[in-house]
C-alpha cells in the first residue's frame, strides 16, 4: 500500500510539472499584444501592417515598426474573406506581405493527439501499479505462515564475550556451547549428545539477547532470532507453521542457532487457559516441543530462549532433551558493574574527573540495560549544558535521574511544605546514619524527582546476597523515620510517609510469612501464591493457616512494625540537635552530599543497636 502511494504521488507530480510547463509556454505567447480583427484592417487601410502570417487560426502580425501583434480567426475562413468583409480595399490588402503557414507534424502532434493520450497513459500507469500491488499482497497471503524469523548473518555486527561484561559463570557454561557448534564430532565420538535448548533465565536488562548473540558470534554461525509473540496470530494454525518454518529454515543453515526472546509468550503452562486464543498458542507450544524432539544427534541446530518468569514455564519444555541446560544471569556485581560502565563509555568523551568505580558503589542493583541508560543520560545532560566533556557531576546526576526520575524544579513548594519535607528527609537520614546495619547515606535532598517530594539516597557500600533480620528490622525503622519526624516536630502527619508505610508493612509481612523470621510462628512460610494465567497478574493466595493463624501473623506484622517505629522515634528525639542542623542545610542549599552529612552528624554507628 505504501508504494501504491508513493507511485500514484510520482504520476501526479509528474503530470503538474507538464501542466507547469504547458501553462508557461503559453504564458509566454499571451506576453504578445492580441487585437481583434476589426483593428486589424483598421490598422491595414492606414499602411501599419508589414507582414501578416497565417498559422491555423492564428494570426502573428508583424507592424512596419518592428513591433508584434496576435490575433484570432474563425477556424477554416479565407483571411482574405474576412479582411475584405472589413472593408479593406484589394490595393490595400497588395501593400501587406501575407504567408500561410503549413501546420507541422509536431504541432498535430501537441494539439491534437497528447490532450487524448495523456490521460490514458496516466489511467494505464494507475492500473499497472495496482494490479502489481494486488499481485503482492496475493504473494504475501501465501507467506503469511512463513518464519518472521530475523536473520544475523556471520561478519555482520558480530557480537562475542569480549562484548559481553561480567557474567563471568554464564560465558564459561555457554563456552561449551560453543565448542559444540564448532565442533560436535570430538563430543558425538565419545557418546555425548548435542545440547538441544538453552534457557537463559534473569531479570530484564541483564544481557541474556546479547548473550545469545556473543555465542552465535563466538561459534561464528548464523543467528536466528524471533520473539515469542510472533508465532501467534488471530489464524488458526498460523503459529504452529511458522514454527515448523523456523526449523526447517535453520537446518538448511546448520550449524546454527534459534533465539527465542521472551519466550514465556507462547511456552506458558498450558491447560491454564479458558479457550479462544489460549489453543492457539498451545497449539503453538505443541509444535516447539515436537521440533525439538525431532532433532537427532547429526542436526546441528541449537535453540536459545530467554525469559525472566521460568516459573510460569511448561515442565515439558525444561525437561532434558528439550531445554538441557539453564543458564542463570542475575544483576552485576560492583566489579562486574565497573566493567560494562567501561564498556558503555568507550566511545563517549568523558572527562578526567570521571570516577567509574565510584559510580558503579552508588548503582547497586543495576542492570547491564541501566548503567547504559545511565551513561547515555549523563551524556544528554552534557550535550544540554554545553559542556565539551562529560563530567562527574553529570553522571552522578543521571544515577539519581534513573533511580528516581528527572528534577522537577517547577514544582514550587510552599514553606510550610518545604519545611515538613526537610524535617521528613533528614528523619530519614538520620535514623539510617545512627544504626549500624543500614547502608550509608550518600545524599539528602528536597528537591522533587519523579512523584517524590524529596529523597535520601542510601547506598550500600558493598553487595550482599545474604540478609539478616536485623537489617529487615533497621531498614524498617529507616522507612518509618520520615514519618516519626514529622510526629514528633509537628504533632501531626501528613500523606507524604504513605509510600513509606506501604513498603515497611510488606517487608514486615514478608518477614513472617515468606522468610520465616518470626520469633512467635517460627520457621515456616505462609500462603501459597497462584496465577491465573488468562485473567492475568498473581491475584490469588491460597492459604494453608487458620483463621486463629491469621490473627498471629497480623499481630506479629504491627509489632516488628511498632518496634521498628518506637526505635526511630527514640533516635529522633535523642539527636534532636542534628535533625535540625540538618534541616537548616537542607533549606539553604536543598541538597546534602555524604561528605556534608557527615561533617554535621558525625560518623556513621559501628555498634549494634539494641531493637527487640
Amino acid at each position: 500500500m505504501n508504494n501504491l502511494i508513493k507511485n500514484i504521488f510520482v504520476i501526479t507530480l509528474v503530470f503538474l510539472v507538464l501542466a507547469f510547463l504547458f501553462n508557461n509556454v503559453n504564458i509566454s505567447k499571451n506576453k504578445v499584444e492580441n487585437i481583434n480583427l476589426s483593428q486589424l484592417s483598421q490598422q491595414i487601410k492606414e499602411g501599419k501592417v508589414d507582414k501578416i502570417e497565417v498559422d491555423g487560426s492564428n494570426l502573428n502580425i508583424t507592424l512596419k515598426d518592428g513591433s508584434r501583434q496576435t490575433a484570432y480567426k474563425e477556424q477554416g475562413e479565407s483571411i482574405v474573406t474576412i479582411l475584405s468583409s472589413l472593408g479593406v480595399e484589394s490595393d490595400e490588402l497588395r501593400k501587406v506581405s501575407l504567408e500561410i503557414k503549413k501546420p507541422s507534424q509536431t504541432s498535430i502532434w501537441f494539439t491534437a493527439i497528447i490532450p487524448t493520450l495523456l490521460p490514458l497513459i496516466i489511467i494505464g500507469f494507475l492500473i499497472y501499479f495496482m494490479a502489481k500491488q494486488v499481485q503482492g499482497f496475493n504473494q504475501k497471503a501465501l507467506t503469511f505462515s512463513q518464519s518472521a524469523g530475523r536473520e544475523v548473518r556471520r561478519g555482520r555486527d558480530r557480537v562475542t564475550f569480549k562484548d559481553v561484561a561480567g557474567a563471568k559463570e554464564a560465558k564459561e557454561e555457554l563456552m561449551e556451547i560453543v565448542d559444540f557448534l564448532k565442533g560436535p564430532d570430538k563430543f558425538i565420538s565419545f557418546g555425548a549428545k548435542v545440547p538441544k535448548g538453552v534457557l537463559l533465565v534473569g531479570p530484564p536488562g541483564t544481557g541474556k539477547t546479547l548473550l545469545a548473540k556473543a555465542v552465535a558470534g563466538e561459534a561464528d554461525v548464523p543467528f536466528i532470532s524471533i520473539s515469542g509473540s510472533e508465532f501467534v496470530e488471530m489464524f488458526v494454525g498460523v503459529g504452529a507453521a511458522r514454527v515448523r518454518s523456523l526449523f526447517q529454515k535453520a537446518k538448511k543453515q546448520a550449524p546454527s542457532i534459534i533465539f527465542i526472546d521472551e519466550i514465556d509468550a507462547v511456552g506458558r503452562r498450558r491447560g491454564a487457559g479458558l479457550g479462544g486464543s489460549h489453543d492457539e498458542r498451545e497449539q503453538t507450544l505443541n509444535q516447539i516441543l515436537v521440533e525439538m524432539d525431532g532433532f537427532d544427534t547429526k542436526t546441528n541446530v541449537i535453540v536459545m530462549a530467554a525469559t525472566n518468569r521460568p516459573d510460569v514455564l511448561d515442565p515439558a519444555l525444561l525437561r532434558p532433551g528439550r531445554f538441557d541446560r539453564r543458564v542463570v544471569i542475575d544483576l552485576p556485581d560492583i566489579n562486574e558493574r565497573e566493567e560494562i560502565l567501561k564498556i558503555h563509555a568507550a566511545n563517549k568523551p568523558l572527562s578526567d574527573d570521571v570516577d567509574l568505580r565510584r559510580v558503579a558503589e552508588r548503582t547497586s542493583g543495576f542492570s547491564g540495560a541501566d548503567l547504559a541508560n545511565l551513561l547515555n543520560e549523563a551524556a544528554i545532560l552534557a550535550v544540554r549544558r554545553g559542556k565539551q566533556k562529560i563530567e562527574q557531576s553529570e553522571v552522578l546526576e543521571s544515577i539519581e535521574k534513573v533511580m528516581l526520575g528527572p528534577e522537577r524544579k517547577s514544582r514550587v513548594l510552599s514553606e510550610q511544605e518545604k519545611k515538613i519535607t526537610a524535617y521528613h528527609e533528614a528523619g530519614h537520614a538520620l535514623v539510617a546514619h545512627s544504626l549500624p546495619h543500614t547502608d550509608p547515606v550518600h545524599k539528602v535532598s528536597i528537591v522533587s524527582r519523579g512523584s517524590a517530594g524529596g529523597y535520601t539516597l542510601n547506598v550500600p557500600e558493598q553487595d550482599k546476597r545474604l540478609h539478616s533480620r536485623q537489617e529487615f528490622i533497621e531498614r524498617i525503622s529507616v522507612m518509618l523515620a520520615g514519618h516519626a519526624a514529622e510526629k514528633i516536630v509537628f504533632g501531626d502527619v501528613t500523606t507524604g510517609a504513605s509510600n513509606d508505610l506501604e513498603r515497611a508493612t510488606s517487608l514486615a509481612k514478608s518477614l513472617v510469612t515468606r522468610f520465616g523470621m518470626s520469633e512467635k510462628l517460627g520457621p515456616r512460610t505462609f500462603g501459597e501464591s497462584e496465577e491465573f494465567i488468562f485473567l492475568g497478574k498473581e491475584i490469588h493466595e491460597q492459604r494453608d493457616y487458620s483463621e486463629e493463624t491469621a490473627k498471629l501473623i497480623d499481630m506479629e506484622v504491627s509489632n516488628i512494625i511498632s518496634h521498628a517505629y518506637n526505635t526511630a522515634k527514640e533516635i529522633i528525639k535523642k539527636r534532636r540537635k542534628d535533625l535540625e542542623n540538618i534541616v537548616d542545610k537542607l533549606l539553604k542549599e536543598e541538597t546534602i552530599e555524604k561528605e556534608e552529612f557527615e561533617k554535621i552528624v558525625g560518623p556513621k554507628a559501628t555498634i549494634q543497636a539494641t531493637v527487640s
